[in-house]
C-alpha cells in the first residue's frame, strides 16, 4: 500500500487524527479492544485530501471569502459553500492515489460493498463532536462508484452544517483537513445507538441503547422512533417498544431502500434484553479504553455486535474529580456568586485559595460538596433552608437527590461545621458604627496588601500571597462582619414574613430597603449617572465617546474642550470601582481599570436617558419612599388587634435592615478590591516571565493553576506551549456546557423545579426578588458592554453580579437566569425599586430581544405578551 495516502484501519490509532482524522482513529482504535468487533476496511489520508485541494487554487479564494463572512449570515455560507463543494467534487483524482485506493480495494474484494465515511480531522474530539456534520455513503459497490464519494466526502467538509458549526466552535476552515474511511459493509438484522451514560441526565451508572431494525440510517434520519432501553447496573431497568413501521436496507447492486416492517414484527423488540445487557457491557469496555463516556454506533449480525463508530459523549458535564468511590453530592458555586460561566485555571485555583470552604473544580467551574450535611440529620434541615432562600431550585435538587433514599447515607453525627452548620451568628445592636468600623476594618486591611506588596517578587510575592489569602479570609470569617449580614437578611426575612401574616402584603421589605444607606454596590450605579453629569454639556467628548473603541481614549479627551473634567470624572470613577467587571471572581478577567472602554456605552446611554443630577434625585427618591412605606405600615399595624406591639416589633425591624442591609454588598467588593492587587502583582512577574523566555506571552499564565504558576517561578521552568493550548482549547470547550446546579458523583446533573401551580399557562416562573409588575420591552443582553438600554426596557440576562449595576439605574425591571432573594442582582433590584424575578430557568433563550413582556416581581414570573 502507498504508505502516504491509504492506511488499513487496524495500523492506525487514536495518536494519528492529524493523518487519518477522528472516525478513522477511533475505528483503529477500536479494532484493538478485546472482543470488539469492527468491520475491515482502510482510510484515505488526510494527505490526499490537501493533495486534491491543492490541484484547485481557487478553492484558497473561496476559503478567504468564507472566513470574512458572519456566521449568521446563511444566504452567503449557504452560497460559497456550495461553490467549494462543487469545485472539489469536479477535481479528477490523481492516477497514483486512483492506484493505491485501487489496490486496497483489492484486498477486501473489488466488487464487495461498502460503507465511505467522512473522518475530519476536527470530528469526534473530546470537547467536540460534529456528529453528522460531514457525509456517510452506504452500500457502495465498485472502484468507480467508491471514488466518486470518496470525492463527496471531500466536499462534505464544506457543507452549509459544518462551516457554520467550525465559525460558532471558533474553528479555522483551513485548519481542519478530510480523510475518509472505505469500510467493509455490515447487513445487520438490527442497529442503533448506545450511550454510555445517560445523555439527558449525564448519570455514568446509567447506559442507554437505541434500536431499530435493519440499517442505522432509518434512527439517523428520524424515519423511526427506536426502541429505547436503559440499563443500570448490568440490567434493563427501564424499556420502550415503539411501532417500527420502516427500515432502511441494503440493494444487491448497491444503495439502499426504505422497506416496510411486516405488521406483526412492527412492535416486537428490535434487540433481546440479554443482547441490550451484552451490548452494554461491551460499551463499558469501549469507554473504558478512551477515559470517558461514549456514543457507539452498533450493528447487530447473527446475534454478534459490530461496532462501527465511537465517539465522545461532548454534552455530559464532567464530574469532580474525588479520592474515594463514595456518593458525593456537590452545589454549584456560580449560581450563588452569579457568575456561572467557565473560569480559568488561575481564576478557580485561587478562589479554591480564598474560599471560607473547599471547592472542586469540574467543567471550568466550581463545586461544594455537600454530602456529609446532606447526610446529618442536626445539618440536613439548616443546610437546605440556606441554600433555599438563595435559589428555591437547589433546595428542590437536593430533596430529589434525597428522596431517593439510597444515595446519601444517613449519618449519626453533625458533620463538619462551617458557615452553613452550627446555627446563625450571636446577634448584634442595631448600630450604624458597625458597618462604619466593619469598612474602616477592610479599607486598612487593602491599604496595607497594597502598600508591602509593592516590594515583592520572584517567589517571594508567591510566599507573600499565601500570606495574604489567609488575611484575606481571617476578613470574610469576622465575626461581627457575618453578624451584620446576617443581622441584614434575618431582618428582611422577619419583615416579609409577620407583614405578610399581619397585613396580608407580599414582599413588603422590598420597599422598605429602598436606598438603604452604605451600599458600595447601588452607590457604584448611582456614581456613574454623576459621570454622565459631567459628560452631557460637551458635545465633542460625547461625539469623542460614540467612537471610542481603544483602551487608550482616555488620553484621547484632554484635547477636547470640557476632555479634562471628563476624563478626571472617569479616572475619579475607576480609582472607586475600577477593580470590578462582569465576571469578576474570576481574576483573570479584564477589570474596568484594565479595560475601561466596557463603560462607555453604559456612560452614553445614562447621557441620553437621564436628566442632570438624577443619582441624587433618585436615591433621595427612594429614601423617601421607603419613609412613606414605613409610616404606612406602622399606621396599619397599630390598627390591628395588639397593634402597638406589632408595630414597635416592625420598628425595631426596619431600623435594623437599614442600618444592615447595604452592608451585604461589602464584602465582595472588600474581596474584588484584593484581586486585583493579587492581579496587578501577578502580572507584573507575568511579564518578567515572557522577558526571561518562560511564557509566549502574559496571559498564558491564566491557564497555569497559582500552584503551578508558582512552581513555574520558583523553577524559572519553560512552560509547556502545548499543555497551555490544551488549556485554552478545554476553556473554549466549557462554554458550551451548561452547569447544573446541583451535580452527583455518578454524573447526574439535577437542575430542580419549582413545582407550583398559581402561575398563568405559558408564563416563565422564577423567584421573586423584588416586589411590583413592570410591562416594557424587553431587551435580552449576554455582553454588559453591548448593552443598549433605553428608558423603560426590561433587562432579560444570564446572570448580574454587581458589575451589572451601573445598568440597573436606567431599566424598569429584571429578568434573570440565576439568583436567589440575597444574591446581588436582588439586593441591587430592591435598592432601586425594579420589579425582578430571578431563577428564570432559559430565559435568554425563551425571551427575544425586543418582545413585550409584563415581569411579576411580587408573585414571581413574567409573562410574554402578544
Amino acid at each position: 500500500m502507498n504508505e502516504q495516502y491509504v492506511w488499513d484501519l487496524h495500523t492506525v490509532d487514536e495518536t494519528q487524527v492529524a493523518l487519518v482524522g477522528g472516525k478513522a482513529a477511533h475505528l483503529g482504535a477500536l479494532s484493538r479492544i478485546e472482543g470488539t468487533r469492527v468491520p475491515g476496511g482502510f482510510c484515505v489520508s488526510t494527505e490526499a485530501f490537501r493533495r486534491v485541494i491543492a490541484e484547485a487554487p481557487s478553492v484558497d479564494d473561496l476559503l478567504d471569502r468564507l472566513s470574512r463572512v458572519s456566521p449568521d449570515d446563511r444566504e452567503a455560507i449557504r452560497t460559497l459553500s456550495a461553490q467549494i463543494r462543487r469545485t472539489v467534487e469536479g477535481i479528477a483524482i490523481p492516477d497514483d492515489l486512483v492506484a493505491a485506493i485501487t489496490r486496497a480495494l483489492g484486498r477486501f474484494g473489488e466488487q464487495a460493498a461498502y460503507a465511505v465515511r467522512s473522518s475530519a480531522t476536527a470530528e469526534d474530539l473530546p470537547t467536540a463532536s460534529f456528529a453528522g456534520q460531514q457525509d456517510t455513503y452506504l452500500n457502495v459497490v465498485g472502484p468507480t462508484a467508491i471514488l466518486r464519494q470518496v470525492s463527496r466526502c471531500w466536499a462534505s467538509l464544506f457543507t452549509e452544517r459544518a462551516v457554520i458549526y467550525r465559525r460558532r466552535n471558533g474553528i479555522d476552515h483551513r485548519a481542519v483537513h478530510m480523510a475518509v474511511v472505505v469500510q467493509q459493509m455490515a447487513f445487520p438484522d438490527a442497529s442503533g445507538i448506545l450511550f454510555t451514560a445517560d445523555p439527558v441526565t449525564g448519570n455514568r451508572k446509567v447506559a442507554t441503547v437505541d434500536a431499530g431494525f435493519g440499517l442505522g440510517e432509518a434512527l439517523v434520519s428520524g424515519l423511526v422512533n427506536p426502541d429505547v432501553f436503559t440499563v443500570r447496573d448490568g440490567e434493563v431497568v427501564v424499556r420502550t417498544i415503539a411501532a417500527k413501521q420502516r427500515a432502511v436496507t441494503a440493494l444487491p447492486a448497491g444503495g439502499t431502500r426504505e422497506v416496510t416492517i411486516e405488521a406483526e414484527r412492527q412492535e416486537q423488540p428490535a434487540v433481546t434484553d440479554a443482547q441490550v445487557v451484552r451490548l452494554v457491557q461491551l460499551g463499558r469496555r469501549i469507554e473504558a479504553h478512551f477515559g470517558c463516556p461514549q456514543d457507539i454506533e452498533w450493528c447487530l449480525v447473527d446475534d454478534g455486535f459490530w461496532i462501527v463508530q465511537s465517539r465522545p459523549i461532548t454534552t455530559l458535564f464532567p464530574v469532580p474529580e474525588s479520592s474515594d468511590q463514595e456518593n458525593h453530592v456537590y452545589v454549584s458555586v456560580g449560581h450563588g456568586q452569579m457568575m456561572t460561566d467557565p473560569m480559568r485555571p488561575l481564576g478557580f485555583s485561587m478562589w479554591q485559595l480564598t474560599a471560607m470552604v473547599p471547592m472542586h473544580e469540574a467543567g471550568g467551574r466550581l463545586f461544594v460538596d455537600v454530602t456529609r450535611r446532606l447526610a446529618s440529620p442536626a445539618s440536613r434541615a439548616g443546610l437546605l433552608d440556606a441554600l433555599g432562600k438563595g435559589d428555591p431550585l437547589i433546595r428542590d435538587a437536593l430533596e430529589t437527590v434525597l428522596d431517593r433514599g439510597d444515595f446519601v447515607p444517613s449519618l449519626p453525627d453533625a458533620g463538619p461545621g462551617g458557615p452553613l452548620a452550627g446555627g446563625p451568628p450571636a446577634p448584634i445592636e442595631t448600630d450604624p458604627a458597625v458597618v462604619t468600623e466593619l469598612i474602616e476594618r477592610s479599607r486598612v486591611s487593602i491599604a496595607a496588601l497594597e502598600r508591602d506588596i509593592r516590594s515583592k517578587s520572584g517567589p517571594a510575592l508567591f510566599d507573600f500571597l499565601l500570606e495574604a489569602f489567609e488575611e484575606h479570609k481571617r476578613v470574610l470569617s469576622d465575626p461581627l462582619s457575618m453578624q451584620a449580614i446576617m443581622a441584614g437578611m434575618e431582618a428582611t426575612w422577619w419583615l416579609n414574613d409577620k407583614l405578610q401574616e399581619w397585613l396580608g402584603e407580599k414582599n413588603a421589605a422590598d420597599t422598605l430597603t429602598l436606598s438603604a444607606p452604605d451600599n458600595v454596590t447601588s452607590e457604584m450605579g448611582l456614581a456613574l449617572l454623576d459621570v454622565a453629569d459631567v459628560i452631557r454639556p460637551l458635545p465633542e467628548v460625547v461625539a469623542f465617546l460614540q467612537g471610542a473603541r481603544n483602551e487608550d481614549f482616555l488620553d484621547g479627551l484632554a484635547k477636547f474642550a470640557g476632555g479634562t473634567a471628563a476624563r478626571d470624572a472617569i479616572e475619579a470613577y475607576l480609582d472607586r470601582y475600577g477593580m470590578r467587571c462582569v465576571g469578576e471572581i474570576d481574576i483573570t478577567r479584564p477589570r474596568w481599570r484594565e479595560r475601561p472602554s466596557t463603560l462607555v456605552p453604559v456612560i452614553l446611554d445614562n447621557v441620553r436617558n437621564f436628566e442632570p443630577d438624577a443619582a441624587e434625585r433618585r436615591f433621595e427618591q427612594g429614601r423617601q419612599k421607603a419613609q412613606q412605606k414605613e409610616e404606612d405600615v406602622l399606621s396599619r399595624l397599630r390598627a390591628l388587634p395588639d397593634g402597638e406591639r406589632k408595630a414597635e416589633e416592625a420598628k425595631r425591624m426596619i431600623d435594623r435592615v437599614r442600618t444592615f442591609i447595604g452592608y451585604r454588598e461589602y464584602p465582595k467588593y472588600g474581596i474584588i478590591s484584593r484581586y486585583f492587587v493579587y492581579k496587578q502583582a501577578l502580572m507584573e512577574e507575568a511579564e518578567r516571565l515572557v522577558q526571561a523566555g518562560v511564557i509566549a506571552e502574559r496571559q498564558d499564565v491564566f491557564y497555569l493553576t497559582f500552584q503551578e504558576l508558582h512552581e513555574v517561578v520558583r523553577a524559572n521552568r519553560v512552560v509547556d506551549q502545548q499543555l497551555i493550548q490544551q488549556r485554552k482549547e478545554a476553556f473554549r470547550a466549557y462554554h458550551a456546557l451548561t452547569p447544573p446546579r446541583v451535580l452527583t458523583s455518578d454524573g447526574e446533573a439535577l437542575t430542580g423545579a419549582y413545582r407550583r401551580d398559581d402561575v398563568p399557562t405559558g408564563a416563565l416562573v422564577g423567584v421573586p426578588v423584588s416586589a411590583g409588575t413592570v410591562e416594557g420591552r424587553a431587551r435580552v443582553v449576554l455582553d454588559m458592554a453591548e448593552a443598549d438600554l433605553e428608558a423603560g426596557d426590561i433587562l432579560v440576562t444570564a446572570f448580574t453580579d454587581p458589575s451589572w449595576s451601573p445598568l440597573f439605574v436606567g431599566i424598569a425591571g429584571l429578568v434573570t437566569e440565576v439568583g436567589g432573594l440575597m444574591t446581588h442582582g436582588a439586593v441591587i433590584a430592591r435598592e432601586y425599586g425594579l420589579p425582578a424575578v430571578v431563577g428564570v430557568e432559559q430565559a435568554t433563550r425563551l425571551i427575544r430581544d425586543g418582545q413585550r413582556i409584563r415581569v411579576h416581581g411580587t408573585d414571581g414570573y413574567v409573562e410574554i405578551l402578544p
